[in-house]
C-alpha cells in the first residue's frame, strides 16, 4: 500500500538549487522556450537524470492571495481592431488575460467575456474599467466577478 504524499510550502531560496533549476526547466518546456528536455536541461545546467528524478516532485506554488482573478463582460461594436485595442489596454495595465470568449456579433455588437489575473495591475481596477469604457467602439464594460 502506497503512503500518501506530504506537501510543504517552502521559500524558493531555502530549496537546493537543483529544485529551482528543475522548475525553471519545466517552465522553459511549458512555455515553448525550450522544445525538448535536452534543450531545457542544457539551458538550466542540470542533468537529464536530475530533471526526471525531480520533475514531478517540485513545482511552483501560485499564491492566489497575492493576485486576484476578475471577469469583465464587454459589449463591443463589430468593427475591426476594437477587441485588439481593449486587449492592449489590459496588457498595458499589467493585468494578464487568462480566458477570453467572444460571442458571434448580433446587430453589429458582440459580447466579450474576459477573465484576468490582476496581481500586476499598475493602477486600480476601477481605472482600468474606465479606460476600457472610454475606448471608441466599447458600448459597455462591467465587472461580472472578482
Amino acid at each position: 500500500m502506497s503512503k500518501a504524499p506530504n506537501y510543504y510550502i517552502v521559500d524558493a531560496e531555502a530549496l537546493p538549487e537543483i529544485f529551482r533549476k528543475v522548475v525553471e526547466a519545466r517552465r522553459l518546456i511549458d512555455t515553448g522556450e525550450a522544445e525538448t528536455v535536452n534543450q531545457a536541461v542544457r539551458i538550466t545546467g542540470i542533468s537529464r537524470s536530475a530533471f526526471y528524478k525531480y520533475k514531478d516532485a517540485v513545482r511552483p506554488f501560485q499564491d492566489m492571495l497575492h493576485g486576484r482573478i476578475v471577469t469583465f463582460q464587454m459589449m463591443l461594436k463589430d468593427q475591426t481592431g476594437i477587441l485588439s485595442q481593449v486587449l492592449n489596454l489590459i496588457a498595458d495595465s499589467g493585468a494578464n488575460v487568462l480566458t477570453i470568449n467572444q460571442g458571434i456579433p448580433v446587430n453589429g455588437c458582440a459580447v466579450v467575456t474576459a477573465s484576468m489575473e490582476t496581481s500586476g495591475l499598475q493602477n486600480s481596477l476601477q481605472e482600468l474599467l474606465e479606460r476600457i469604457n472610454g475606448t471608441e467602439g466599447v458600448l459597455r464594460a462591467e465587472i461580472l466577478a472578482g
